[in-house]
């Protein structure tokens, strides 16, 4: 197993031996994380009905209920443990509030990902000012539907590292947790989904790609 930094180790150990104060500080420092990754799966249907500080509560609360066998196996790293339990938890909001009303939904919209507007264009503005693109043009001509589609395009798996990366800001070792894979992979799948997508939107705008 990959291993957290050291503060959330000595957390872990000390919430297995009893620790009422480190079990609670355990949960309690991967908040605004939890909150960050909500807010950025957030699919826009959801946003009006569901408030992501309440998704993080009920998560933090599953978690406290599921901590000891988490302590007892510890299978993964701990925050890739806990953002599991929130993306199940956006799943069945997803299910009781969105599919359950609207079962033509997924065909309408086929991107599996569910981000909100603001993270697909926080996402695509990160490409555009590297510096390796004409980023002024395309910040010009930006558009959902152009943002949506170059994504799509991207097989599932180059697309969920990028968001991974990019948006939620995991770090490599917990990307590969995530996605079960090793972290010389997690280099190659997110070289590959940048090439891929630079090479998408440059098509999109009418730019010509190295």
């Amino acid at each position: 197993m990959t291993r957290d930094n050291p503060d959330t180790d000595h957390l872990i150990e000390g919430a297995r031996l009893g620790d009422a104060s480190a079990r609670s500080s355990l949960l309690q420092r991967h908040r605004q994380r939890l909150r960050q990754m909500i807010s950025v799966r957030l699919d826009r249907r959801l946003a009006a009905r569901v408030d992501p500080s309440d998704v993080v509560q009920d998560v933090l609360l599953e978690a406290d209920q599921k901590l000891e066998d988490y302590l007892r196996d510890q299978p993964v790293p701990f925050y890739p443990w806990l953002r599991q339990i929130a993306k199940d938890r956006l799943i069945e909001l997803y299910r009781k509030h969105v599919r359950a009303q609207r079962r033509t939904v997924l065909r309408e919209e086929p991107l599996a990902l569910g981000l909100s507007e603001e993270s697909l264009h926080q996402l695509f503005r990160r490409f555009v000012a590297s510096g390796t693109s004409p980023s002024g043009r395309l910040l010009r001509k930006e558009s959902s539907d152009q943002i949506r589609d170059a994504l799509e395009q991207l097989s599932e798996r180059d697309r969920e590292v990028l968001v991974l990366r990019h948006l939620e800001r995991l770090s490599t070792a917990e990307i590969a947790a995530v996605l079960g894979i090793k972290e010389g992979a997690v280099f190659t799948r997110q070289l590959r989904a940048l090439r891929r997508l630079g090479k998408l939107l440059g098509k999109h705008l009418g730019e010509d790609q190295q």
